[in-house]
């Protein structure tokens, strides 16, 4: 029997590696991300395609349970921790059953201990390396290069955070957006929390500014990645786009915890500019005790997160280090970090400036201040 014009095609398309990742992205809870990914699910589901619930969570929501009741779901895992049992979402027999799109809720959270995984996250990259398309939902504040903007926006410490380069692994992001005016109506309405915890999270989380600030984040990272998928379309397509030198951002970092907080901010202006990221540690022979040596194995762990290049090196002085770091790897910004300090502390810092000022070729030099709390 001859071929049909499909079949010829199926054949001559390209075989999928993996699968495709589309994020419903929002900025506080309630904005809809849950109930928009369960309706594509759905819409899909009624052209043909297998569409399979990996894990839905509903918070008692009848709306999103209404619509998550029209999709089969695979049954979760129960697991055992501490005599409390625990249901997590079953990745392997999501891959046993193989739908090809399935539907994965909070891609933020954490999976109880004896589960495939720490992280919900990483189930979700072993379903895409099975060429299994997933839709997901998560909010802004748990992008982990996003941590300490969102605390100093909201006071609240976000315990559970995505790495900036699962983002970067992101094919498509649909921003579930609701204003925040609207997004206070329907915590009133009880649409969100139970109608007694509203007037609380009203005055606390759901403030206006605090929305406000959270939304611009969101909306931030969807240009961003619009701006990707662009230059990505451009460089395929060959269209002529004048590119020059890429910029590239160095950071250096100590032992200290507030470490993380430049990382992130050197990793935020990365993506703005699209720029390579280089975090520097100048050994000097100060950072021995297991204390330090525990601090820095952290920070260094969170600049690969956000998928900074980590250049190690030692000497005398960190001026003249970092210069000679800024020469080799052709970095063309140096942000820096200090407290807030005076007296001789203030002096000593800015003679290291002036050093690396002195020792390096010329270089945009970014000084971030913080508070010592």
């Amino acid at each position: 029997m001859p071929k049909t014009p499909e079949q010829w095609l199926e054949e001559a398309a390209p075989q999928k590696k993996q699968g495709i990742f589309k994020l419903f992205l929002g900025y506080a809870p309630g904005v809809g991300k849950t109930y928009n990914m369960l309706s594509e699910g759905i819409r899909r589901n009624s052209r043909g395609e297998d569409v399979a619930i990996g894990v839905i969570e509903t918070h008692g929501r009848k709306g999103v349970a209404d619509l998550a009741s029209k999709l089969e779901a695979v049954p979760k895992r129960s697991i055992e921790y501490k005599g409390t049992l625990f249901e997590e979402m079953d990745v392997d027999a999501i891959l046993a059953r193989k739908p090809q799109v399935v539907l994965v809720d909070e891609l933020a959270h954490t999976n109880v201990e004896g589960s495939r995984h720490n992280k919900r996250y990483e189930d979700v990259m072993d379903l895409l390396d099975a060429q299994i398309d997933v839709l997901s939902t998560m909010n802004v504040q748990h992008i982990e290069s996003l941590m300490p903007t969102v605390q100093s926006i909201t006071g609240v410490r976000v315990r559970e955070t995505v790495p900036d380069w699962v983002m970067q692994r992101v094919t498509e992001i649909v921003l579930a957006d609701l204003t925040p005016e609207a997004l206070q109506t329907r915590m009133r309405r009880g649409d969100i929390y139970p109608v007694e915890r509203a007037d609380r999270a009203l005055g606390n989380f759901f403030r206006p500014g605090n929305l406000i600030a959270l939304r611009e984040l969101a909306l931030q990272q969807v240009t961003r990645a619009v701006d990707r998928s662009l230059e990505s379309y451009l460089e395929k397509e060959g269209v002529g786009r004048s590119v020059g030198v890429r910029e590239r951002i160095g950071v250096g970092v100590s032992s200290s915890p507030a470490a993380q907080y430049l990382i992130a901010r050197a990793g935020r202006m990365s993506q703005r500019i699209d720029a390579e990221l280089f975090v520097i540690y100048v050994d000097i022979g100060v950072d021995d005790n297991p204390q330090d040596q525990r601090s820095l194995a952290q920070n260094i762990q969170f600049a690969q997160n956000l998928g900074a290049q980590i250049v190690r090196t030692k000497g005398k002085s960190v001026a003249e280090e970092v210069a000679k770091v800024v020469r080799e790897k052709h970095i063309t910004q140096v942000v820096f970090g200090r407290s807030a300090q005076t007296g001789w502390r203030r002096y000593l810092y800015l003679s290291v400036i002036h050093k690396f000022l002195r020792d390096a070729p010329p270089v945009d030099v970014h000084i971030v201040t913080q508070e010592v709390k």
